[in-house]
């Protein structure tokens, strides 16, 4: 059956989309369709799919069986070291960023899965499934840690062949040409990766869009979350970018969102949450000049007791407001039960002397009580060429300790900065034959590769924590009480608290909560392991130190709590069992997206764990409440 014919086919079950509920007729509970039951599609259904999606329907397979089924042979020791890959996992429909939740959720495959090269193999998908009543799962990186883009007996539309990418000198959405002035942007397909979007924008283009911190996050998902990246404090958030989608509604329409065609759903879209509103097959993003130069300042600095550290503390809590509070300064600090305040910050716009200048005072306050403090490595201070940051090939050329792991010390080639050579390389590459030269990705980031998660928090700080002595000791007090109990970070590039207007005012016109324009950083606090999965021999998952881990997690941020209240928690990074997702993700926002929701999703074909609408669903997302 050709796609035109098998979408005329099934036209006449989208017509009742447009029936009013009330008056249609009281229906009985709303299960949707499983494999086992009579009413799944037959053979020739499925044969009939995918001849209209052009032979893209897939059997999806299950790579982790060969670790259960033959753990010793060669296949499964080659698939474990795979495990750790990103874009491994990224090309597998059958896999997903993180394997699992304690009590939470397993990762498992789709039945099927529709490996879509347009919009149209997205709107017939989006019918069939519609049609047949059947559990709908949408995956362009797989990075969800609440498990949204997988689930079993369902029907997978995987974007991740959707990555075009067209840069515009001067791009007007689609029926604004009267109210829009044209401006510099880039569109990309639903399946684009930060790599591949940085590659194009900033290595070739000269330019910056605004992608994750993490090089392997689908912009897809990006967008619609939020979307945080090293420098979100000066350029803001991805949402906050979005010009135009292209969306495929419940309905199977292919639609335009943009600020003058469907503004409702269009703005739904800028951080509503995916997988909830439609499927995005493909995005334009504004752009933005670059710097010069981005420069990353990482060390660490270990206490002698518990009282030198809540001084260290206070110390560098101090310090950040008086020199850091501002849109030049992004990533992350950290505290621990290990006493060490770790510091993993990048400045934008300032070359290596500026930056060391910076930190000069906060340098000479911990020398004059060295007793108390010691440095564990080195202070790693260099200008990186703003345009080279994501090149993976020019890291190789020009600073090949990041890449190549060796032992020692060594002048670096940035401005003669003394750094560490680590025995592990920071920039970790795809080994794969014929994988591209640019399939690279951050260690830290490969930490959470085919990891089990124990628990994950999140929580917006606001920026009355930094007012005042009185409440900077507070925060500093906060900040150790929590670490007794777990690491936690503070991503300073999370919260629009000494942004720029213009990123505020974009922020505040996207559906992220509003917690955000008033916080000066996110704080996160998570733990797991792997790869690890249920019933492989050897990397079982512990759910005790699962438990143990989210319990002390859950303490851990509950002091912090305790001085920032209950004020919101960031939907991509946030935890599993949140009972108040609605007010913590979304805020006052919620009933806005509740009514776009019920218009574009009467029926709830789309559903995610702790998304929009999801309250009128099981767990599972099979069953109408």
């Amino acid at each position: 059956m050709k796609r035109r014919t098998f979408l005329k086919a099934t036209g006449a079950a989208a017509l009742l989309t447009l029936v009013p509920r009330g008056l249609r007729a009281a229906a009985p509970t709303v299960s949707r369709c499983r494999p086992s039951d009579a009413a799944w599609p037959s053979k020739s259904a499925w044969k009939q799919l995918n001849e209209a999606v052009d032979g893209n329907l897939i059997s999806v397979d299950f790579p982790l069986s060969i670790l259960k089924n033959n753990p010793d042979s060669n296949a499964a020791k080659l698939l474990l070291k795979d495990l750790k890959n990103p874009y491994y996992i990224g090309d597998q429909p059958g896999l997903t960023e993180s394997l699992g939740w304690v009590d939470a959720w397993t990762t498992e495959p789709s039945v099927y899965a529709v490996a879509a090269r347009n919009a149209q193999d997205i709107a017939t998908a989006v019918n069939f499934a519609r049609e047949n009543n059947l559990r709908l799962v949408v995956k362009g990186g797989g990075h969800s840690f609440q498990g949204t883009s997988n689930a079993p007996d369902s029907l997978l539309i995987w974007t991740r062949h959707m990555h075009d990418i067209e840069m515009h000198t001067g791009f007007v959405p689609q029926g604004c040409e009267r109210t829009l002035q044209p401006q510099p942007a880039v569109t990309v397909g639903a399946g684009t990766i930060g790599m591949q979007a940085y590659q194009a924008v900033t290595t070739h283009g000269g330019k910056y869009v605004q992608g994750g911190g993490c090089t392997t996050v689908c912009l897809g998902g990006l967008v619609q979350s939020g979307g945080f990246g090293s420098f979100s404090k000066h350029y803001g958030t991805a949402a906050g970018g979005l010009l135009e989608a292209e969306v495929v509604t419940a309905d199977g329409q292919i639609r335009v969102a943009n600020a003058c065609t469907n503004p409702d759903l269009f703005w739904a879209l800028k951080g509503g949450g995916g997988g909830t509103f439609g499927v995005v097959s493909k995005m334009t993003l504004k752009v933005h000049d670059l710097p010069e130069y981005f420069c990353p300042v990482t060390f660490t600095i270990k206490a002698a007791s518990d009282d030198d550290y809540r001084r260290l503390i206070r110390e560098f809590v101090g310090f950040y407001k008086e020199h850091l509070f501002n849109d030049r300064w992004g990533e992350q600090v950290h505290v621990g039960p290990d006493n060490r305040l770790g510091i993993r910050m990048m400045s934008f716009g300032l070359d290596s002397g500026q930056t060391k200048a910076i930190w000069q005072p906060f340098f000479d306050r911990v020398a004059r009580s060295s007793h108390a403090y010691s440095q564990a490595g080195r202070v790693d201070i260099g200008s990186i060429p703003a345009r080279h940051y994501w090149d993976a090939q020019w890291w190789k050329e020009h600073w090949p300790e990041i890449v190549f792991p060796r032992d020692g010390l060594l002048h670096g080639l940035l401005d003669d900065v003394l750094l560490h050579v680590m025995s592990e390389p920071s920039f970790k590459f795809d080994d794969r034959p014929g994988a591209g030269p640019n399939n690279a990705w951050w260690k830290g980031d490969g930490d959470q590769v085919a990891w089990f998660i124990g628990g994950l928090e999140s929580l917006w700080l606001p920026a009355l924590l930094l007012e005042s002595d009185a409440q900077q000791q507070n925060l500093a007090d906060a900040l150790f009480a929590a670490s007794r109990h777990w690491r936690v970070e503070l991503h300073l590039s999370k919260g629009f608290a000494g942004a720029p207007p213009d990123a505020i005012a974009r922020a505040r016109d996207t559906a992220t909560n509003p917690a955000v324009l008033t916080a000066f950083a996110l704080a996160i606090s998570g733990g797991g392991g792997g790869p690890a999965y249920p019933g492989i021999p050897g990397h079982e998952p512990s759910v005790a130190e699962g438990r143990m881990a989210a319990q002390r997690i859950h303490q851990c941020m509950d002091q912090l709590r305790a001085v920032a209240g209950h004020n919101g928690a960031y939907v991509s990074e946030s935890n599993y069992f949140e009972q108040n997702f609605q007010q913590a993700y979304w805020g006052c926002n919620y009933s806005r997206l509740a009514e776009i929701k019920r218009k574009y999703d009467p029926d709830g074909l789309f559903f995610v764990h702790n998304g929009v609408g999801s309250e009128e669903w099981s767990t599972d997302g099979f069953t109408k409440l």
